[in-house]
């Protein structure tokens, strides 16, 4: 072991145990199709019709092979077919796709006006002439079409949907595109497919009666519409973890293979996910059977719960906090880049805020560096004339002559407010803690490299320069941006700190040192930490309101805002030993 002194105990597979609904899920088609039969049955009306609500990526062929054509109904719809398609789809969304290949608009548009309504409205017909029997709608959209006396929705994880893109499997919602650039496929998802549907799904919540969780090929799992949010509400009340996901990427790094237990075959993971409700899934676990759901469901959901109500107001069912990985250790430099204003990202994308971050530094292997801000005295249009000249390859971007590049030690934090120019140099294993927006990164020069994929990676000089921060210059950050730590206060055993993050940053950071149990409070905003430091700890309420919440090194984990007062100490082989966590709130 060379990251860890011990086995790995990082759980890849963190699960929310929902007790008094096992009799309310099912696993398999078989079990599922028997259920719904009976809730078929138990309608007892001469007419039924079944709504099978679904998001957009779920494999119809195999819900219609194995399970809707096994249902006896004498009509089977699917709500697609009343929907755009291909060219007049596109067109319709063609300023939220824009020409860029990473960047769109936010839509703000009803999933409805996808549709056809004379096409929506030969649907309703044609259910409406059936006089007694089964009638099965299906598809995205289906409850636009009809209302349902049983309603069925089909969920999946976004990192699955991201998954069938890469394979080619999938293309987008009603269009051909399978073996388009995965890219333009994800960000016709993000800006569109995806912001549609949720708002179909948040009207659905209290009418589901079944949900089921489409994430494995021919291997479904079902729960009751009670039982899920029976489900999200319970994971409102006491700490979790979401389910991580790890990426290789061309300048990924070894630090997670053996700190998180991943796949050594592999030649290197870059990136990891495991704090970011926009992306992540929960595992909500019935007994002996796991559901896998976005975990945005519980931030529409159980908002106030989660987030607070200060949150909420501010953020409304957003989730404003992220934390990841990024692994450089025995891989590259990242990208040089730098994040839009607020301004910028609001009036060009249609986001609400922007990103803001900071780089917590976990490990690091030898000597190590984070590139951040201009150096001073610099011409700035001879930088841009520079980035312009590397990008097109007529030169290799003169690093050294613009941007600081500050040394880099084991947790050391680092402050990058909105037009700071910034990135990670290689040997660092980086805990980036930031607000959400994660998408928006105006790379500016790539080190001459091209993606996984062989195609050059994607560079947005034309936004970067518009938003680069020219006063960031060395004795600026110096000054405002480097391990700004402050003792806050101290007791028997512990140490807190303000580590960050800037003041034009809305999120606060804060480090525990601890060999005894420390008190924390949520103080009516959500908490998000990480444990940095030790092998385990267990969170616990003073009350007795949740159970106790064993963590791990390096695992994040979130404290929804009704939590309230929380303990964490030491666990395990960490008894009688110094650990130390980091936690994000709002600053409200």
């Amino acid at each position: 072991m060379k990251y860890i002194q011990h086995e790995s105990n990082y759980d890849k597979y963190p699960e929310i145990s929902i007790k008094g609904f096992d009799t309310e899920a099912w696993s398999g088609y078989n079990s599922i199709l028997q259920e719904v039969k009976i809730r078929i049955e138990k309608n007892n009306k001469a007419k039924t019709v079944v709504a099978i609500e679904c998001y957009p990526g779920v494999r119809y062929e195999e819900l219609y092979k194995e399970f809707i054509s096994h249902l006896g109904a004498k009509l089977i719809v699917n709500s697609d077919e009343a929907a755009l398609y291909g060219d007049e789809l596109t067109s319709l969304i063609d300023k939220n796709l824009t020409e860029d290949r990473v960047f769109g608009l936010m839509c703000h548009m009803d999933l409805k006006e996808l549709f056809i309504q004379d096409k929506l409205e030969n649907i309703k017909n044609r259910v409406e002439e059936v006089q007694e029997g089964l009638v099965v709608v299906y598809g995205v959209g289906a409850t636009l079409a009809v209302e349902g006396d049983i309603l069925l929705y089909c969920d999946l994880a976004r990192w699955e949907i991201q998954q069938r893109y890469r394979s080619g499997e999938i293309g987008n919602w009603r269009c051909d595109n399978n073996k388009e650039d995965v890219l333009r496929k994800y960000k016709r998802g993000f800006f569109v497919e995806w912001r549609l549907a949720d708002k179909v799904k948040k009207s659905l919540y209290e009418k589901i009666d079944y949900l089921i969780d489409t994430n494995q090929k021919n291997a479904p799992n079902m729960i009751t519409g009670r039982a899920f949010l029976e489900g999200l509400r319970g994971a409102a009340l006491r700490p979790f973890r979401l389910v991580p996901y790890f990426d290789p990427g061309v300048w990924g790094g070894q630090w997670m293979k053996e700190v998180c237990n991943l796949d050594k075959d592999k030649s290197n993971f870059a990136w990891s996910f495991d704090g970011v409700p926009e992306e992540n899934s929960i595992y909500l676990r019935y007994g002996s059977v796991r559901i896998e759901v976005p975990s945005i469901n519980l931030v529409f959901y159980q908002p106030t719960e989660l987030l607070g109500d200060k949150v909420h107001a501010r953020f409304g069912t957003e989730f404003p906090i992220r934390f990841d990985f990024l692994d450089t250790i025995g891989g590259q430099n990242l990208s040089l880049q730098v994040h839009p204003l607020t301004e910028y990202i609001q009036e060009k994308f249609g986001m609400n805020y922007t990103q803001d971050e900071s780089y917590y530094i976990l490990d690091t292997e030898g000597e190590t560096c984070v590139y951040l801000g201009t150096k001073e005295g610099i011409n700035k249009e001879d930088m841009i004339s520079d980035l312009r000249r590397a990008e097109a390859g007529e030169i290799s971007f003169p690093d050294e002559k613009y941007i600081n590049k500050f040394p880099a030690q084991k947790h050391d934090h680092f402050l990058i407010p909105a037009g700071t120019i910034h990135c990670s140099g290689t040997n660092s294993m980086v805990l980036e803690i930031s607000a959400t927006p994660y998408i928006f990164t105006f790379k500016l020069w790539d080190w001459d490299r091209v993606g996984l994929d062989g195609l050059p990676r994607p560079v947005h000089i034309g936004h970067g320069e518009k938003v680069i921060q020219w006063n960031r210059d060395t004795q600026w950050v110096k000054k405002n941006l480097i391990n700004r730590i402050e003792k806050i206060d101290e007791g028997d055993g512990w140490l807190e700190e303000r580590t960050g993050l800037h003041e034009r940053e809305f999120i606060e950071t804060r480090r525990h040192w601890f060999s005894k149990k420390v008190l924390n409070n949520t103080n009516g905003g959500v908490n998000v930490l990480n444990l940095i430091e030790g092998e385990c700890a267990l969170v616990e309420s003073p009350c007795n309101v949740f159970e106790p919440f064993e963590v791990h090194y390096a695992e994040t984990f979130i404290i929804p805002a009704s939590v309230g007062e929380y303990t964490i100490r030491p666990y395990g082989n960490s008894e009688g030993k110094t650990i130390a966590t980091i936690k994000a709130f709002v600053r409200t």
